[in-house]
């Protein structure tokens, strides 16, 4: 990806692995559409599910530990992969997509590929979804991701498309994705 192509784009970002082993360029997702998420070890299994029916089609779900949204993400980065096996889901569950450490996704240490995303995509809605005294960063604004399972949609060209109010069914946001492709494909086709 030449240089002068990576603004306005995920492609200048990175971000390291829920291991801290490794970074990941966002550039080399370079043709992929992508779903960012900031997750908490709380309803995964949808994501799973997600995930292995669009991969096929060219779709990446990429997740975002935080703890900002009611403390729901409290373990430390070699916590949450066990948390999710033994305790949230339980019963093995282990998640077919990227996980990568555990960050802030809004307030003043918030990662900036988060920044990037909530700049480019209008906000969900003006309230948050919890009540005062669950929050955790500072200084909020409107553009703010609401609570976890925010998702963000960025297409194979490395530009954000879409976001869903982490209230939004993952059905709704499937059959979104699936509308969004189904239109990306139709449009190459015929060009």
């Amino acid at each position: 990806v030449a240089l002068k192509s990576l603004n306005g784009t995920i492609y200048k970002y990175h971000a390291r692995t829920l291991n801290g082993s490794s970074t990941v360029n966002f550039s080399d997702y370079t043709g992929k559409s992508v779903l960012f998420v900031n997750v908490a070890t709380v309803t995964t299994k949808q994501l799973n599910a997600l995930h292995e029916e669009m991969k096929p089609f060219g779709l990446t779900v990429l997740g975002f530990p935080c703890n900002q949204f009611g403390k729901q993400e409290p373990g430390q980065k070699h916590e949450i992969l066990p948390g999710l096996m033994h305790v949230r889901p339980g019963n093995g569950f282990v998640p077919n997509f990227l996980l990568f450490e555990k960050g802030d996704v809004n307030g003043k240490d918030e990662q900036e590929v988060f920044t990037f995303l909530k700049n480019s995509c209008p906000p969900v809605g003006d309230s948050f979804g919890s009540p005062t005294g669950r929050l955790f960063w500072e200084p909020m604004k409107t553009s703010d991701i609401k609570w976890n399972f925010e998702k963000f949609l960025v297409g194979p060209d490395g530009k954000p498309v879409m976001r869903w109010h982490p209230s939004v069914n993952i059905s709704e946001i499937r059959a979104d994705i699936h509308k969004y492709l189904l239109q990306l494909y139709t449009q190459e086709a015929f060009n």
